[in-house]
């Protein structure tokens, strides 16, 4: 399908990009909704978990919703065959082709969801807990819901309307939380998380639906569709690796290790993964569309990629840095002593969960510039690499062998070849390496700080609060020189004495 330019307001003619001021306020605004909305949303999972490790629920349970998360995120990452991200890309009126988007969403949605509960016992047997087949029967109603609310999402992330989604998200976490909460000190074991998480989404498919009216309407145009499955199908493919790559590993060690150490090690990356759902997930809300405006500009994307790069890893290195230097104490002091075996495994996590967040960064840069084949390319060998050495780490070393595989294979071949892909788009590594570079030197003097000071303060409430304080001061001293690179204020830009008089 040929993408169609919105008409220029005052001339009437066909507009190659829209203005920049316009845009870059569009986009810090709804960035500035997005972290505050994630923010928020990720505390209180964070309370929520923390309430439910401690009193509620065991490391069994916890491997149980680990297999039924995996496999939902999963059926999640290709679940409306790609075309939902068209409302977001594709140029002109989007109300033009949303109710094929929508048809072809919720159509493929079902189907999905009927072969899983027909699959659901060989699954859950597969992955080591046979336990889990009603609770992925449960959760995967989540597939169809999310089938549905694609279309009116999709216009909220093409609007930049992350205002009105921080106020869905904040009623979705509501109800699931009740809901999850209820039923698990009812003793409904993972069974809570599943019915949990569909209150959550329906609310969302509701609140979404009031915020973008008009958008549920199913309808039905086969050239549309056509256009629609050519551009989305590559794209669900390289989504399903992505997840397939975060996901692979919990369903090797399950099927390896059992449930009780699938249960550790799905809360150690759970705590590796603050960062991502923290910062990555706020920046991903806003960097597709974002990214996708500045397309026709090689040198305004590498810009904007380089200073988005810059941003995120400034603000997630530091959390890296925390939780892997005092993984064990923060596990004892958060969840209990009964949880300490996940520390062994954060470490290496937490150095996992700083590469995704780069990776999923330019794995929006890339589909936004239409290098779909590079992405499979990453994808696939990511996957194919990681599946056997996470078998063997497993075995070997149980989950910390796990978690080093995933460092070694994402450190040493992944990182290489997205940057050889970027470069093809024309974002050269020297940008790169200059939005990494103070963040990456200050990271390491905080874990000097760490490893110096850790055992003289003790692991005490107190003493681990003096440690952080202290290795944030020397962090914030470390990436003050790129404050200005991160602001995207150039030296012409700063006043001087003279102009401020």
């Amino acid at each position: 399908m040929d993408t169609v330019r919105a008409p220029d307001s005052e001339t009437g003619e066909p507009s190659d990009a829209p203005a920049p001021a316009s845009l870059g306020g569009k986009v810090r605004s709804a960035a500035r909704w997005s972290l505050i909305n994630t923010v928020v949303m990720r505390l209180g999972n964070f309370a929520t978990g923390i309430v439910l490790a401690r009193f509620a629920l065991g490391p069994a349970e916890w491997g149980v919703y680990g297999i039924a998360q995996t496999v939902l995120l999963v059926l999640l990452s290709a679940n409306e065959l790609g075309v939902g991200l068209a409302i977001v890309r594709w140029e002109g009126d989007a109300r033009r082709f949303a109710p094929t988007v929508l048809t072809l969403s919720t159509l493929s949605s079902g189907l999905l969801y009927v072969a899983l509960f027909a699959a659901a016992p060989t699954v859950a047997g597969l992955l080591g807990s046979p336990d889990a087949a009603g609770v992925l029967r449960v959760m995967c109603l989540c597939v169809v819901i999310d089938g549905v609310a694609q279309v009116p999402g999709g216009f909220l992330t093409r609007e930049f309307a992350q205002g009105k989604r921080m106020v869905i998200d904040g009623l979705n976490f509501l109800i699931s939380t009740s809901v999850t909460l209820l039923l698990a000190f009812e003793g409904w074991g993972a069974m809570s998380f599943a019915w949990g998480a569909v209150a959550g989404n329906v609310v969302t498919l509701i609140g979404c639906s009031l915020a973008a009216p008009g958008t549920l309407r199913f309808g039905w145009d086969p050239g549309q569709a056509r256009a629609l499955l050519k551009f989305g199908l590559p794209l669900a493919g390289a989504s399903m690796l992505a997840l397939a790559v975060v996901n692979v590993d919990t369903m090797v060690v399950g099927a390896t290790l059992g449930s009780v150490s699938l249960g550790f090690y799905v809360l150690a990356f759970n705590v590796s993964g603050w960062p991502v759902r923290i910062i990555s997930e706020a920046a991903r809300r806003v960097s597709f569309a974002g990214f996708s405006r500045l397309a026709e500009s090689p040198q305004a994307l590498a810009q904007g990629f380089s200073r988005a790069l810059g941003v995120v890893i400034t603000g997630t290195v530091p959390l890296c840095v925390l939780l892997a230097g005092l993984a064990e104490p923060a596990i004892r002091l958060i969840y209990g002593s009964q949880w300490a075996p996940a520390a062994a495994a954060l470490p290496w996590l937490m150095a996992l969960g700083l590469i995704r967040i780069g990776g999923e960064l330019a794995y929006d840069c890339l589909v936004a510039i239409g290098q779909r084949r590079s992405l499979f390319l990453v994808q696939g060998l990511w996957l194919v690499a990681l599946v056997p050495l996470i078998l063997v780490g497993a075995r070997l070393n149980g989950i910390v062998g796990a978690s080093q595989a995933h460092v070694l294979v994402a450190g040493g071949m992944v990182v290489p070849v997205f940057l050889y892909a970027l470069g093809r788009g024309g974002i050269g590594v020297s940008s790169i390496a200059r939005a990494c570079a103070w963040p990456f030197l200050g990271g390491g003097v905080m874990a000097a700080i760490i490893l110096g000071l850790e055992s003289r303060f003790g692991d005490s409430r107190l003493g681990l609060l003096a440690v952080a304080a202290i290795a944030l001061a020397g962090y914030t001293l470390c990436v003050l020189p790129s404050r200005d690179f991160l602001r995207g204020v150039g030296r012409a830009d700063r006043p001087t004495r003279q102009n401020m008089r």
